[in-house]
């Protein structure tokens, strides 16, 4: 079965063309470690694969010959609409990466559903998807949660999903939202991502968990590939550990690969060195 691009060419070369599919990937890690730049990459390449082919060319070169590029691109933010994205994606990549890329991403803006509990204003985060009035006839029962789960049942089969954060569904545990709630949603992503046989990115910054809760959300996924600063000397970089991840984990073991160096330039989120056992 054709593996899933990634969206970072020289990781996909090592895993023989990317993620297997029907998998949900934790993107884990620190603060500017490079989990966001991953996402966003991720998501502009498999866009641009199909927006403009000779751009792609140029920034990722060819796929693998068991990769295949999914037919959709979507991404589904709870706290940021289209536009803020466009810029944070213009700050991690080049521009005209960025322009070719976004027509062929479908973004879902998820702040109406994410907010309505919330004192904040609605002015703030009204937008054109889910009225207020819509909204409160629902209820106060976790909206958010719902408008994932039939968002991702629509959408995701085949597809790849960019999920963007497990953390801030983690900061808004109230009485309307229980951490059980999301783990259970979490648990219940993995057993339909297998069916669904595309790939599913989930971000969560690391730093805002407990250890048990980050733990929870690796059990529930397929892989985890957490992010980190290192210091060496006098300077930092960043680096990616693949945790936990069937299918890749393995592949890199047999090259007793460890730890990648990774940098951000035009094309993106990028591995720059391989760190091997010695």
């Amino acid at each position: 079965m054709s593996r899933v691009p990634f969206g970072v060419a020289r990781l996909d070369s090592l895993l023989g063309g990317g993620a297997p599919p029907g998998n949900v990937v934790l993107l884990a890690g620190e603060s500017g470690a490079g989990a966001r730049e991953f996402l966003y990459t991720s998501a502009a390449m498999n866009a641009l694969a199909r927006g403009d082919e000779e751009l792609f060319d140029l920034y990722y070169g060819d796929l693998d010959a068991d990769a295949a590029v999914p037919p959709e691109v979507h991404y589904l933010s709870f706290t940021a609409g289209v536009d803020a994205l466009t810029r944070e994606m213009e700050y991690t990549m080049s521009e005209e990466i960025v322009e070719a890329a976004m027509p062929e991403i479908t973004f879902r803006d998820l702040s109406p559903e994410f907010f309505q509990a919330s004192p904040i204003p609605r002015e703030w985060y009204e937008g054109e998807t889910t009225s207020i009035t819509e909204l409160s006839e629902r209820g106060r029962n976790p909206a958010v949660l719902t408008a994932i789960g039939d968002y991702l049942t629509e959408h995701a089969p085949g597809n790849v999903v960019c999920l963007d954060s497990v953390t801030d569904l983690v900061s808004s545990v109230s009485d309307e939202l229980e951490w059980t709630d999301i783990a259970m949603v979490m648990k219940g992503l993995k057993k339909a991502a297998y069916h669904w046989k595309g790939l599913i990115l989930v971000l969560v910054n690391e730093e805002a968990l407990t250890d048990r809760e980050f733990g929870v959300l690796m059990d529930a996924a397929g892989g985890t590939l957490r992010f980190a600063w290192e210091s060496g000397g006098s300077q930092r970089a960043r680096t990616m550990v693949v945790r936990e991840f069937r299918g890749v984990l393995s592949r890199l073991e047999e090259e007793n690969i460890v730890r990648f160096e990774t940098e951000i330039h035009d094309g993106g989120f990028d591995i720059s060195d391989v760190r091997k056992i010695r």
